[in-house]
């Protein structure tokens, strides 16, 4: 299997993990979305850092898009990168994410016996009185 493949194969299975074998559904929840935007922040820095100064590299044949020629510098933005870094490494790093959110949420809930709500406590008009 190609990069890309895998990174497409890693994104799916975690997406049915969540939604339909753990049944966590971080998915459907903006503080997931949220938080998410926050971790991808930093994976768009560590990885155009090590992409970008070259410490790590990428057959240019094993990513989306790419046409560099062997020992070019990575474009910023373009060529199948973004911010330097492969796009594939995006879904890696999604699946990733999810994976151990998932895991977390669940396990959390088998041994506490209660279900996570995510953001804040919900009050009604009788809870203010």
């Amino acid at each position: 299997m190609t990069y890309t493949q895998l990174a497409i194969l890693a994104v799916l299975l975690v997406i049915l993990l969540d939604n339909g074998i753990l049944k966590t559904r971080l998915l459907r929840r903006k503080t997931f979305w949220v938080a998410y935007v926050i971790i991808i922040s930093f994976q768009f820095i560590t990885n155009g850092l090590f992409t970008g100064l070259q410490i790590v590299k990428y057959q240019d044949f094993a990513i989306v898009g790419s046409s560099s020629p062997i020992d070019a510098p990575p474009p910023f933005i373009g060529d199948g990168r973004l911010f330097y870094a492969p796009i594939e490494d995006i879904g890696f790093g999604f699946a990733l994410v999810v994976l151990s959110m998932s895991l977390w949420v669940f396990f959390q809930v088998r041994t506490t016996d209660q279900h996570i709500n995510a953001g804040p406590p919900r009050t009604t008009f009788f809870s203010r009185l």
